[in-house]
């Protein structure tokens, strides 16, 4: 666990409120700030809650985690540390770690926050706290403590739901697709294309600890499920494929945008560029791809129409959004390689384009189609009919009239 990387602090000085605590301090980079006794107010009654469902005694859980502080201490790096002994440090992770698991039980279970009076708008901070790069434990910790207590089960469970909670659009849209015409304004894929070598990413283990291993953790448990999980944002799930009369389809995960993703994706990021943590930074590739797709509001609009994006925010706030964060990052080259390939010959085809906007504009309901399709065949009747009345041959009718206008 370390402090976010100094090039992602110091060139942008609003990002920086990002990267830190707003209502809770959790772990000990921020630990004894006074901004954040609040939530030090809060937190020991979640430890109590927690020590108490769990069958087990202060004393016990205490010493169990006294016991293993060593091997806790290696998982920071040794600047986060040092200025904590080991009483010091062992209290740090006994509060913190029993709040973060009673606090996802309660979030996850009937939101029980009520029965601690817990207010609804702390709550809320208290989820964006929770995936800050810097505000991190390691997860080996939440694992030793849900091994102690007697409900263990469930309380593993509540982390996988409300993981998923945070990277999962409504059930019944996991697959979308969008009609193509934003590669009329995305950015040339030449713009995109970074400097930066592939890496194999490396599979954590959750309870390993070692000075050459980062430790899990929640943010990455977060990160785990968004590339491989519910919303799953390789490249595999993100294709582009040709369709009928000349129109092309991106097909992409749905994701809901609100005020916790900037924070969320900020970190994420900021995770990815700890100089110690191999990866092939894919969110970091997710986010440049989706700001390769956004420039401006009616591009999220189409997103939006497409039930691609689950929009909480306004158009132009969410453009600025991914604009802003899609500034500088150097993505994996290799992710998405194909997908941006495919776009790019799909638009130097300038004639198939244009087609396939007119469509889009057009005809994107079937009910439109018909009806043009109507009007079209009324008027080849129409004009059909005129040309047979002023251009068909004289017949028998015609001959007789003729010699009665002569008699």
């Amino acid at each position: 666990m370390q402090k976010v990387i100094f090039l992602l602090r110091e060139p942008v000085d609003d990002f920086r409120k990002y990267y830190e605590p707003k209502v809770v301090s959790l772990g000990p980079i921020h630990h004894g700030n006074p901004k954040y006794q609040l939530g030090e107010n809060y937190k020991l009654p979640l430890t109590y809650e927690f020590i108490e469902g769990s069958g087990k005694n202060v004393e016990d859980v205490y010493n169990m985690i006294k016991e293993k502080i060593y091997e806790l201490r290696t998982c920071f790096k040794e600047e986060v540390t040092k200025k904590y002994d080991d009483e010091a440090l062992t209290s740090i992770m006994i509060v913190d770690s029993c709040a973060i698991l009673q606090y996802i039980y309660c979030a996850t279970n009937n939101n029980k926050f009520k029965e601690l009076n817990i207010k609804t708008d702390s709550v809320a901070f208290g989820q964006q706290n929770l995936f800050l790069l810097e505000n991190q434990l390691p997860y080996c910790l939440l694992t030793w403590l849900m091994s102690s207590s007697v409900k263990k089960e469930e309380i593993s469970k509540s982390i996988e739901t409300y993981i998923d909670l945070h990277v999962k659009a409504p059930a019944d849209q996991q697959s979308n697709w969008l009609s193509w015409r934003l590669c009329q304004r995305s950015k040339p894929q030449e713009a995109q294309s970074a400097k930066e070598e592939s890496h194999d990413e490396k599979k954590p283990e959750d309870c390993t600890i070692s000075k050459a291993t980062e430790p899990v953790h929640l943010l990455d448990h977060l990160r785990t499920r968004m590339l491989h999980g519910p919303m799953y944002i390789h490249d595999g799930k993100i294709k582009f494929t040709k369709q009928f009369l000349f129109r092309g389809q991106l097909h992409l995960p749905p994701i809901v945008v609100d005020v916790s993703t900037r924070p969320k994706f900020l970190n994420l990021i900021a995770y990815e560029m700890c100089l110690d943590f191999e990866n092939d930074f894919g969110v970091t590739s997710y986010i440049s791809f989706l700001d390769s797709l956004i420039n401006e509001a009616k591009d999220v609009k189409m997103l939006t129409k497409a039930q691609i994006l689950h929009n909480f925010l306004g158009s132009d706030e969410v453009a600025k959004l991914f604009n802003e964060i899609g500034t500088d990052l150097v993505p994996n080259i290799e992710i998405y390689r194909d997908v941006r390939s495919q776009i790019q010959k799909h638009y130097k085809r300038k004639w198939l384009t244009l087609i396939a906007q007119v469509f889009h504009d057009h005809f994107s309901s079937p009910w439109t189609f018909i009806a043009f399709f109507g009007a079209l065949l009324a008027l080849a009747l129409t004009i059909t009919q005129t040309w047979y009345a002023v251009n068909s041959p004289p017949g028998p009718c015609d001959n007789f009239c003729k010699n009665l206008t002569l008699k």
